[in-house]
């Protein structure tokens, strides 16, 4: 019998999460059948997500009546519905968060703090605490924005003991202050006695939407050979980084505790470009000790014709050429990647609140 494609991917040491969820998705056994047959270890959601899945379907209705109660305001009422699919994923994934020699090295499910909060540091180290103790469950990873604010309430996040998923990384440089807060926040957590080994966190490094911003400018420069390339020279670059935070006297000590690094995760994962393969980032960036979240068409499209291979740290020189010649170009990376920023934390604001609206709506039924 032909090994699943999708299941390959492991064998490289990179495990595949699925970017969706929904209550049907999740009580109609769909959710289990990819943990078993594509040996899928872990769920991403966003507002985005969430605004789909409870927009488009009845079963949240009568939720949605049993919390609107009065007292709750409406983003209470959607984090409530939230929490209830979060805590059943959570437990489809309890088996595999507690097997193998290292206990919750996989088997996460992420729930993201209100993007309202992405510029409020304070507020969102609160909102991260509470969702932690609301959905209650040790394989949950409370999502956090990487911007500027976001750094310390990441630190902190950390130096409490809550998993983090950190999620809208675009540029190299706002990537290596992610990882170096997990290291503080590990560091203070330690210093204040308590273990470490439990914490876990991955820093989500986006990828296509960095060519479809990128890929125009390139042809304007003549640059056209480039296009769909200075992603996955960043991801690759950002691995480099990944492998020097993660090593040396400061880190040896931590993992001497029990400490797990702080995982890359590839995500914005399908091509939006129809000219690249469907399957196009994902075979690019398959290595150890990486994430990849991927929509349920690419884990499709990857079941089908994607092609597993250990890709990561090929073609270094060629990923250090792409960015030079990007830059000698005077494309301005770090401007872009800021930009990209702005406009991913709109991409998600926009969706929460059609998604409150729809809320609001349903509570007046």
């Amino acid at each position: 019998m032909e090994t699943n494609k999708v299941k390959q991917i492991h064998s490289f040491g990179q495990s595949i999460w699925l970017d969706f969820i929904d209550r049907a998705f999740i009580g109609n056994g769909k959710l289990k059948a990819l943990i078993d047959d594509d040996g899928i270890r872990g769920v991403t959601s966003n507002p985005a997500i969430f605004e789909k899945a409870i927009s488009s379907s009845d079963m949240y209705d009568a939720d949605i009546k049993a919390l609107s109660d009065g007292k709750k305001t409406t983003e209470e009422v959607f984090f409530g519905l939230a929490i209830k699919d979060i805590q059943d994923a959570c437990d489809l994934f309890k088996d595999l968060y507690n097997e193998g020699e290292v206990k919750g090295a996989d088997g996460y499910v992420s729930l993201e703090v209100s993007p309202f909060l992405a510029l409020k540091g304070a507020e969102t180290f609160e909102q991260a605490k509470l969702l932690w103790k609301l959905v209650d469950r040790e394989n949950v990873m409370i999502k956090i924005p990487g911007t500027q604010p976001g750094l310390d309430a990441i630190r902190k996040s950390i130096a409490q003991g809550i998993n983090i998923n950190v999620t809208l990384l675009f540029g190299l440089p706002r990537y290596e202050e992610v990882a170096l807060a997990y290291i503080a926040g590990l560091e203070d957590h330690l210093a204040a006695g308590h273990d470490i080994a439990h914490i876990s966190s991955v820093a989500s490094f986006f990828l296509s939407r960095i060519d479809v911003l990128i890929d125009p400018i390139l042809d304007e420069k003549g640059l056209g050979e480039y296009k769909g390339e200075v992603a996955i020279a960043s991801a690759k670059k950002a691995y480099e980084i990944y492998k020097r935070v993660f090593s040396g006297e400061r880190w040896e000590k931590l993992a001497a505790k029990g400490a797990k690094p702080q995982r890359l995760l590839w995500a914005s994962t399908s091509s939006k470009n129809p000219a690249f393969k469907d399957t196009k980032y994902v075979e690019a960036l398959i290595g150890p000790d990486t994430v990849d979240t991927v929509p349920l068409e690419t884990i499709e499209a990857f079941r089908d014709h994607g092609v597993a291979a250990n890709t990561l740290e090929q073609g270094l020189d060629k990923a250090t050429e792409v960015l030079d010649k990007v830059k000698a170009a005077g494309i301005d990376l770090d401007a872009l990647t800021q930009q990209l920023e702005d406009e991913g934390i709109e991409k998600f604001n926009a969706p929460f609140e059609k998604l409150l609206k729809a809320i609001e709506a349903n509570k007046g039924k």
